[in-house]
């Protein structure tokens, strides 16, 4: 595993935090336009996510690993299928893990 250049689990109210650091989340995706895919955080946030589209269709929850641009917009640099059903209260729980308390835990 490369831990040359991690990526912070963070859902919509986190990312204000990391602006212009790499991050990794899980949208719903709303909308996909080929410039870009508009979708929700497992917390309500309505996000933007940029760049190349993967070469394959994207499922109901994605997750995305990439720069954040602004507190509401992503970079995607890695996109991954999550399916189309998720936990989203037991992802945010995870990003609350991973950036509080046991953040020492998390790369």
């Amino acid at each position: 595993m490369d831990t040359s250049n991690p990526a912070v689990f963070v859902n919509g109210g986190l990312m204000r935090i990391y602006v212009g650091r790499r991050i990794r989340t899980v949208i719903e995706v709303i909308q996909s336009d080929g410039g870009a895919v508009t979708g929700k955080s497992t917390d309500g946030h309505q996000l933007v996510v940029k760049g190349p589209q993967p070469g394959f269709p994207l499922t109901t929850f994605v997750e995305v690993i990439g720069i954040a641009d602004t507190d509401r917009s992503i970079r995607a640099e890695i996109w991954n299928n999550f399916g189309n059903t998720f936990d989203t209260q037991s992802y945010n729980q995870l990003c609350q893990l991973a950036n509080g308390e046991f953040k020492h835990l998390f790369i």
